[in-house]
């Protein structure tokens, strides 16, 4: 996604003009309400070294908003602070698994996952996401894919790139498969607060983090905090202990004044959510109706986040060569779904985190550069 920003903005530089739907960050400003606690910390001088696992404020608050959000309260050894939930994925994995393990995980999915794994020499079991089922994990291609050497289920919903939301019985099976199989399941809520008609499901219920499920979260996509660099993690002492040794090692600890952001935003006014969400519903429906306008583009409604991944095979391209194509001639970045993995080839993801007037032109302009190829 950051070479095709690179190559984008190379394009502005020479006076064209671009719009941007390849790189996944919300265009609204982190609230007001977050940004002054996070000043009030810095006059307070809140800038020295803290606790590696996070200041006890904030994983109080942690474990008061899983309360609300989720039904059940963790225990403070339950949780950890980290620089972002990216680091999260490799932390889990170097934390849960050895070299030549396997781990399921869905196709197309988020590429550090793939990444995370390779770093450690990890093997991904990739299960297909298919547009017929919505793009949603099927608990039966899980089932079939376990074996003596599977260690962990990575599974994320609401997804990146698809905007597939797992249904509630499918959250529960798979949770069943990993207590079937004593393996563990990493559940990547990020979009977690970011769903439209379909609600939020989620794994955690069954065992409330105690014994193998592993909840990643954060505040970059639902406070639109991406540049903070905040996340968490909710799951067995044993495994957040290690995670929390990893990440003493690399960074020692998270600023305590972005520490006090994120309490901010756990415990403020959450209807600053229900207002994005609000307008990302419209521009969701724009995009997806736009979208599915254009000649030989057809594109699924997601259901959460903010990612429309339309399948393109009807234009006669790769989808390399239409995000090439739209970018030098559209001049509209998106991403190639085959960077999201094999499964992915045939779709480009659009990151509708962009006013209505944009995906309004960038329809448009698609639209013209489509028909003249016809």
């Amino acid at each position: 996604m950051f070479k095709i920003l690179a190559r984008a903005n190379e394009l502005e530089a020479l006076g064209r003009d671009i719009l941007h739907f390849e790189i996944g960050e919300p265009d609204f400003s982190t609230p007001k309400f977050i940004v002054e606690s996070a000043k009030t910390a810095l006059d307070n001088g809140d800038t020295r070294y803290v606790n590696s696992m996070g200041i006890p404020d904030l994983r109080n608050a942690i474990c008061d908003r899983t309360q609300k959000d989720y039904g059940f309260r963790p225990d403070m050894e339950q949780v950890a602070v980290f620089t972002g939930a990216n680091p999260i994925i490799s932390f889990v994995i170097q934390a849960v698994m050895n070299p030549g393990d396997e781990v399921i995980v869905q196709d197309p999915g988020f590429p550090t996952y793939y990444s995370a794994m390779g770093f450690i020499g990890v093997k991904p079991v990739k299960v297909p996401l298919s547009e017929k089922n919505k793009f949603r994990m099927d608990p039966d291609d899980i089932r079939s894919r376990i074996t003596d050497k599977t260690r962990l289920i990575l599974m994320n919903s609401p997804q990146n790139p698809t905007g597939a939301v797992m249904t509630k019985d499918e959250v529960e099976e798979v949770a069943n498969i990993a207590r079937e199989h004593d393996v563990y399941l990493l559940t990547d809520e990020i979009y977690g607060k970011m769903t439209y008609d379909e609600e939020h499901h989620s794994p955690t219920l069954s065992d409330h983090c105690k014994e193998r499920v592993i909840m990643l979260n954060g505040w970059s996509k639902a406070y639109s905090m991406t540049g903070w660099r905040l996340g968490y993690a909710i799951g067995p002492p044993v495994v957040i202990e290690k995670m929390g040794l990893i990440s003493q090692t690399l960074v020692s600890c998270v600023p305590p004044f972005i520490q006090r952001a994120g309490i901010a935003a756990l415990t403020g006014d959450q209807s600053v959510i229900t207002t994005m969400m609000g307008e990302f519903r419209k521009r969701r429906d724009l995009i997806v109706g736009g979208l599915n306008s254009l000649p030989g583009v057809t594109c699924i409604k997601p259901e959460g986040a903010f990612y429309a991944f339309p399948n393109i095979s009807g234009t006669g391209l790769t989808c390399v060569e239409f995000s090439d194509l739209m970018l030098e001639e559209a001049g509209v970045a998106a991403c190639p779904g085959m960077y999201f993995g094999d499964c992915g080839k045939g779709f480009v993801r659009f990151s509708y985190a962009s006013s209505l007037l944009q995906i309004e032109q960038a329809i448009e302009k698609m639209g013209e550069v489509l028909r003249k190829r016809v």
